[in-house]
C-alpha cells in the first residue's frame, strides 16, 4: 500500500476541520483500524496517485494563457477543469488522514501552479480575469458578456458555476484540511473574482443564471464568510441561493418532481450552511423539509435517489425498474454532506442512520474493490450491473466525487458537543479528544458482526457518551455494558442513549445489537421490495453474460453499460401467500455471515439465489428488488400481460401500413426522405429525429379507406425541446410538443385522427415530422396507419 497512517495525535499540525465545522474531529484525530473501510481508503489513494496532475491542470493554463505542461483529459470536453477540483480537495483530505507524503506532495504542486495560473489571469484577462481560477472552454466570451448582464454565452455553456464550483472547494479544502494559507489566499481572492463579475447584476438576472446547474456556489461562500468575517460574502451566499427552490421548499411545498437530482442537492447544502452561520430560518426550513422528501419519498433501499439523473415523480418511480440509469453516486456525496450539515444544527439520529446505510450500501458499493474504479450509475433494473472508470480515463463528474468519497470515511463516526461525544458509525477506528485528554479505540466488525467495543485507551474526563440505539436492531435485543455491568436503557429505538460519568483509561463500553431482516418497498412502486438485514442492503448476484463496457473507456457515454437488457418480466418473481412475512423467508448461510437463500416460492429461477451485502457484489448482473406477489396477485399479473398481447393484437389487426423508423429496409421500403435527421438505437428499439428545422417523412399505404388514424411510437422521458410540426402531405395536421411532457420511461403511442379530406381519393400519403427552431422532431419509434376499430 502506499498509504503511510498516522495514528491520532502523531504530530501532522493543525488540520483543523473544526475551524469552519464546529461538532467534527480532525481527519488527523480519527485513525481508521484494520477493516474494509481502511482498506478502502488506501486502495483510493493508490487509484489517485495513477493520475497526471498536469493533465487536470491543463484547462486551467489554457484559459490562463498559458502553455499547458500536458495535454488535457479529453473525456467530457465542455466541462474541462471538474475533476481537477476534486482532485485537490482528495490529496488535502487524504494527507489529513494518513499523512501520505504524496498526497502532501501533489497538492502542494497544484496550489503552486494555481498561483502561477491566477497570476496569470490578472496579466492577460484584467478585464473579467484577476482572482479566476476555471478551466472552463471559453472562459473569456462566457464571463465578460455575463458581467455586462448579457447570459446568452453563458446559458450556451455547460454548466459554468457547477463547473468552476470544484475548485472552490478544492482550495477551501486544501486550507481546511491542510492548513494551507495559500490555498486560503488564492479562494478568497477567487471568491471575490465571483462576486466582482456579478456585480451589476441585479435580482432577475441573477436568478436566471441560477436557473443553470452551478453547484454549491453559496455553501462555498458562506464558508469563505466563516473563513474571513467578512459579511460581503454572506451576502454573496444569499445572492447565490436560487429562490425558486428556497422559497416553495421553505413552505414545506416539494416541487422537485423530474428536476436534475444533483443540481438541486448541492443548493440545499448552502442553504444548511447559511442557516448555521446567519440564524436564517427560512434557509433552514428548506434544508430540512428538502431532506426530508429526498429521504422519505424518493430514496431507495441502499441510500440513493434518481433516475436518468432525476428526481421522478410518484407515476414515473417505475423508471427504477424501467432504466438502466439508477442513482448517481454524486447525489449521495452531497446528499451525505447535507446530512453532516443538519445533523450539526440538531443531532438526530435519523441523520446517523441515513448517513449510515448511505454510506455502506452506495458509497461503498461504487468503489470496485480490486481495481478501485468509480461508479456513475447504480441500477436497479432486475438483472442489470453497474461499469466502473478507468484511472486517467472517463472523466466523469462521479469520478471527481469518487475521488473524495473514499478518503473519509473517518469524517462523521465521531462527533462532539459541549461535553458529548456522539458515536454515529459503527466502524473500527481510534478517536483523540485533544480537548478532553482522552482516545477511544472501537473494535468491530460490523456488519458481520453485531456488537462494537468501546473502550478508553488513554486519559480521564468526565463527559457525556452518547451510543446510538439504531432503529434497525431486533427489538428487546439492544444492550450496552460498561467494565461488565448493564447500563438502563430507557431511550427508544432510533435514538441516542447517554452514559454520563467521569471516564478513565481501562474503561470498556459493550454494545450489542443484534439485527433483524426486514423488506422495504421501491417507493411508490410496492410490489418491488428489497430486503434488508439492518441497514444493509441484501442482494443476489444472478449472472455474468454480456458485461459490455464492465471497465468504461473514453467514450462520451462510457458511463452506461453497453450489455443486453434482460426481459423484466422473465426477472425471478417472488410468490408467497402472506407478502407481510416476506422478510421471514430469508435462511441464513451456514459459515457465511450476511448471506441468505430465500425459503419461498421463486419463479423464472433454476438455481438457488444466494443473498449478500450489496456492497460486495460487483463485476455480476443483481437482484436489489424483487417483484413479490401472492398467487392471486400473480394471477392478476399473468391476466395484465395476456390483456397488453391482446391489445398489441388488437392494433396489429387494425394496421394498415407500418414503419420500424431508424431501420433501414422499412424506411427503403416507405420512400424516406430527410434533410438533417438521424437514426439510433435506444431503448432495445431504433429510432429517427431529426435537429432544429430538419425533417423526415415517410410513404403509407392507405389502401383508399377513411376514418384513419396516425399512432406514432415516442420514448416517455426524452432531453432538451421536443417541439415538431406533423403534415400529411403538405397539410399540417398537428404542432406536437413532447418536452417533458411524461418524464416516464415507457413507450408512449399516441395517436391522431386524420381528418377525410387530407387521405380522400388517396392511395398513398407522406408522413412527415418537421422540426421546430431549437427543437429537434421525434425520436419516433414507429409509425403506423390505423383503420378503424371493428
Amino acid at each position: 500500500m502506499v498509504c503511510c497512517l498516522m495514528l491520532p495525535g502523531s504530530g501532522l499540525e493543525a488540520l483543523a476541520q473544526s475551524k469552519l465545522y464546529s461538532n467534527q474531529f480532525d481527519l488527523d484525530e480519527v485513525a481508521l483500524l484494520e477493516g474494509p473501510m481502511k482498506d478502502g481508503r488506501d486502495l483510493n489513494i493508490e487509484v489517485l496517485l495513477q493520475y497526471d496532475v498536469d493533465r487536470l491542470l491543463a484547462p486551467f493554463r489554457i484559459q490562463a494563457g498559458l502553455e499547458p505542461k500536458s495535454d488535457p483529459y479529453a473525456n467530457w470536453a465542455g466541462l474541462d477543469g471538474h475533476v481537477g477540483g476534486h482532485y485537490l480537495s482528495a490529496m488535502a483530505m487524504n494527507y489529513a488522514a494518513t499523512g501520505n507524503s504524496e498526497c502532501k506532495s501533489r497538492m502542494d504542486y497544484m496550489i503552486a501552479e494555481l498561483d502561477t495560473i491566477q497570476q496569470a489571469n490578472a496579466v492577460n484577462n484584467p478585464n473579467w480575469g484577476v482572482g479566476y481560477l476555471g478551466g472552463m472552454p471559453g472562459s473569456e466570451k462566457v464571463w465578460t458578456n455575463l458581467k455586462k448582464g448579457d447570459l446568452s454565452a453563458y446559458k450556451q455553456t455547460w454548466a459554468p458555476w457547477y463547473n468552476l464550483h470544484k475548485m472552490y472547494a478544492g482550495l477551501r479544502d486544501a486550507w481546511l484540511y491542510a492548513d494551507d494559507d495559500l490555498a486560503k489566499k488564492l479562494f478568497l481572492n477567487y471568491c471575490d473574482w465571483g462576486i466582482a463579475i456579478t456585480a451589476d447584476l441585479d435580482a432577475a438576472q441573477m436568478e436566471k443564471m441560477l436557473d443553470e446547474e452551478h453547484g454549491g456556489m453559496n455553501e462555498v461562500y458562506a464558508d469563505a464568510f466563516e473563513i474571513s468575517k467578512d459579511p460581503k460574502y454572506l451576502e454573496a451566499a444569499k445572492r447565490f441561493s436560487h429562490k425558486r427552490l428556497l422559497n416553495p421548499l421553505a413552505e414545506r411545498e416539494d416541487i422537485l418532481d423530474n428536476m436534475h437530482a444533483n443540481t438541486q442537492i448541492p443548493k440545499f447544502v448552502g442553504f444548511a450552511r447559511i442557516a448555521e452561520l446567519a440564524e436564517a430560518e427560512e434557509y433552514e426550513d428548506a434544508s430540512e423539509f428538502f431532506w426530508q422528501t429526498v429521504v422519505e419519498n424518493r430514496t431507495l433501499a441502499f441510500g440513493g435517489n434518481s433516475r436518468r439523473e432525476h428526481f421522478p415523480s410518484k407515476a414515473s418511480s417505475i423508471d427504477y425498474v424501467n432504466v438502466i440509469d439508477g442513482p448517481e453516486t454524486c447525489n449521495s456525496y452531497n446528499m451525505l454532506k447535507l446530512t453532516e450539515d443538519l445533523f450539526r444544527m440538531d443531532p438526530q439520529a435519523k441523520y446517523a442512520e441515513y448517513y449510515e446505510r448511505t454510506l455502506f450500501n452506495h458509497i461503498r458499493s461504487s468503489q470496485h474493490p480490486e481495481h478501485g474504479g468509480y461508479v456513475y450509475f447504480t441500477s436497479t433494473r432486475p438483472r442489470h450491473y453497474r461499469v466502473y472508470s478507468a484511472p486517467n480515463e472517463a472523466m466523469w463528474c462521479c469520478v471527481g466525487t469518487g475521488m473524495e468519497n473514499h478518503g473519509k470515511y473517518n469524517q462523521f463516526i465521531y462527533t462532539h458537543s459541549d461535553n458529548a461525544l456522539y458515536v454515529n458509525l459503527f466502524i473500527a477506528s481510534e478517536v483523540n479528544w485533544s480537548e478532553k485528554g482522552i482516545t477511544l479505540r472501537q473494535t468491530t466488525g460490523f456488519p458481520e458482526e453485531e456488537q462494537t467495543k468501546l473502550e478508553i485507551t488513554k486519559g480521564q474526563a468526565s463527559f457525556d457518551l452518547k451510543l446510538r440505539y439504531p432503529s434497525w436492531a431486533k427489538a428487546n435485543s439492544f444492550s450496552i455494558t460498561v467494565n461488565g455491568k448493564p447500563v438502563e436503557v430507557t431511550a427508544e429505538k432510533g435514538s441516542y442513549v447517554s452514559i454520563s460519568r467521569d471516564w478513565k483509561e481501562g474503561d470498556v463500553v459493550l454494545v450489542q445489537f443484534p439485527m433483524e431482516n426486514t423488506v422495504v418497498a421501491m417507493p411508490n412502486v410496492p410490489e418491488y421490495q428489497a430486503f434488508m438485514h439492518g441497514p444493509i442492503l441484501l442482494s443476489a448476484k444472478t449472472g455474468t453474460e454480456d458485461l459490455g463496457g464492465l471497465i468504461a473507456g473514453d467514450g462520451r457515454w462510457g458511463q452506461y453499460p453497453s450489455g443486453k437488457f434482460l426481459p423484466v418480466d422473465q426477472a425471478p418473481i417472488l410468490i408467497t401467500e402472506d407478502l407481510s412475512v416476506l422478510a421471514n423467508q430469508l435462511k441464513p448461510v451456514a459459515n457465511k455471515p450476511l448471506h441468505f437463500t430465500l425459503d419461498t416460492r421463486v419463479l423464472n429461477s433454476d438455481k438457488t439465489l444466494e443473498l449478500e451485502p450489496f456492497a460486495n457484489i460487483h463485476d455480476a448482473r443483481y437482484m436489489t428488488y424483487w417483484l413479490s406477489l401472492t398467487p392471486e396477485g400473480y394471477t392478476s399479473y399473468t391476466d395484465s400481460l395476456a390483456a397488453i398481447e391482446k391489445q398489441k393484437l388488437e392494433i396489429e389487426n387494425r394496421t394498415l401500413d407500418y414503419v420500424a423508423t431508424g431501420e433501414q429496409q422499412p424506411e427503403t421500403d416507405h420512400n424516406m426522405q430527410e434533410e438533417k435527421s438521424r437514426s439510433g438505437n435506444a431503448n432495445e428499439d431504433f429510432f429517427r429525429e431529426a435537429p432544429a428545422e430538419g425533417y423526415f417523412s415517410y410513404e403509407l399505404a392507405t389502401k383508399s379507406k377513411k376514418e384513419l388514424t396516425l399512432m406514432v411510437r415516442y420514448w416517455g422521458a426524452e432531453w432538451g425541446g421536443r417541439k415538431f410540426d406533423i403534415h400529411i402531405d403538405d397539410q399540417k395536421l398537428v404542432t406536437e410538443d413532447n418536452t417533458k411532457r411524461w418524464e416516464q420511461s415507457l413507450f408512449k403511442d399516441v395517436e391522431y385522427d386524420i381528418p377525410n379530406a387530407l387521405i380522400e381519393g388517396k392511395e398513398q400519403i407522406r408522413v412527415k415530422f418537421q422540426a421546430l427552431p431549437y427543437n429537434t422532431a421525434g425520436a419516433v419509434y414507429s409509425i403506423r396507419l390505423l383503420e378503424p376499430e371493428n
